[in-house]
């Protein structure tokens, strides 16, 4: 009996080596990682071009993974996080330039009353975890976790260098962005992006259309380990922990927590690609698309082991490589593979979700050779 599932979905001839690419994830994945079900979409000049899935949802092989199921993509939504603080820029609500605390008064405190939303978007703020013990529950209280941070005083000089939030960077952008917008990141990407299949906080009724995951058999690499470090990944109170995942998919941890489809991760994704539409939709001007993706910061991160150009929430392609051969690309990663990324150069998004996961913090190999099988075909 083959390995390889029935594959769904559409791929013109023209991108024959991405389905083809598509199947040898599921049969000789680099690394051994064989995929349990995957999907991969890529939008061309803002409209659906490669659309495929296959595989099962759940580790028993009698859900089939299809259209309509969502999977976790963890750090993949900070592009959408990305997104929702430059709409608030577009609208006059921020700007990239001025302190968060001129906001966000409470913020200021401890030494960070200079910290620009720029700098805070790009991982400079020096708060990429709690300097104190926690206990892991405090992520389910959203004020006691941002009174903390709030109070604690950056673990390096704010502006001297990026040090990834893996997890803060969801609170700390949430919160400003409903100070100043008065809705949360997650109703509002419903409000503001009917139709896409996307959810920042997923509602129980939604729950029994997630995907099963399985997690990595292996550490991620993080290099020689510190204090801050052992603060963004390491510590126990590092991460949510001690509530069921029921309650971790509903709570609102734009960082973490986004659910959807690779279909409408591309197509929001083709906002940063097309010249700051969607699909008709002016949603960002040519001047806000070059505030929030222009180099903020580069060098070797403090947290992760890659030197990485920082625009305000997405990772820039120039000297990393990771998201196809054009320098200008842009996007992320999230824990255990999943991707989205955008090409204004090519007029390219895409998004690439599965199910299980691999120990590589960015550049998935399976990820990647999608990415050049796509490429090959321009």
């Amino acid at each position: 009996m083959s390995d390889l599932p029935d594959i769904q979905g559409v791929c013109p001839p023209r991108f024959s080596a991405v389905k083809d690419a598509f199947a040898a994830n599921f049969t000789d994945a680099p690394e051994g990682l064989n995929e349990r079900a995957a999907r991969f979409s890529v939008c061309i000049d803002g409209e659906p071009a490669i659309d495929l899935w296959a595989g099962w949802a759940d580790a028993a092989k009698t859900v089939p993974y299809g259209e309509t199921t969502l999977t976790p993509v963890f750090s993949t939504g900070k592009a959408v996080m990305a997104l929702l603080i430059a709409g608030c820029v577009e609208h006059g609500r921020l700007d990239y330039e001025r302190p968060v605390a001129s906001y966000w008064p409470d913020f200021g405190q401890a030494g960070k009353d200079r910290i620009t939303v720029g700098e805070l978007m790009s991982h400079q703020a020096g708060l990429p975890g709690f300097s104190e013990p926690v206990e892991p529950s405090i992520w389910f209280d959203r004020k006691a976790a941002l009174a903390r941070l709030c109070a604690q005083a950056p673990m390096w000089p704010p502006g001297t260098g990026s040090g990834y939030h893996p997890i803060t960077i969801g609170l700390l952008a949430g919160e400003l962005f409903r100070l100043v917008d008065g809705r949360s990141m997650g109703t509002a990407l419903r409000e503001d992006f009917p139709g896409l299949d996307l959810w920042i906080g997923l509602p129980e009724a939604e729950h029994a259309r997630v995907a099963q995951m399985k997690k990595p058999t292996a550490a991620p690499d993080l290099g020689a380990i510190d204090a801050i470090k052992r603060a963004a990944f390491l510590d126990t109170g590092s991460a949510p922990a001690g509530r069921g995942s029921a309650e971790w998919r509903t709570m609102e941890l734009p960082s973490a927590n986004l659910h959807g489809t690779a279909r409408d991760l591309a197509r929001i994704m083709g906002v940063f690609a097309a010249g700051g539409e969607l699909e008709g939709r002016t949603v960002l001007s040519a001047e806000t698309l070059a505030a929030a993706t222009r180099e903020r910061v580069r060098g070797l991160d403090k947290v992760v082991p890659f030197r990485i150009s920082w625009a305000a929430g997405l990772m820039r392609n120039e000297g990393l490589g990771m998201f196809g051969p054009n320098d200008g690309a842009l996007g992320h990663y999230g824990w255990g593979g999943s991707c989205a990324f955008a090409d204004p150069a090519a007029k390219v998004s895409g998004a690439y979700v599965m199910t299980r996961q691999s120990p590589h913090l960015i550049g998935d190999p399976r990820a990647v050779r999608l990415q050049e099988a796509l490429y090959s075909a321009f």
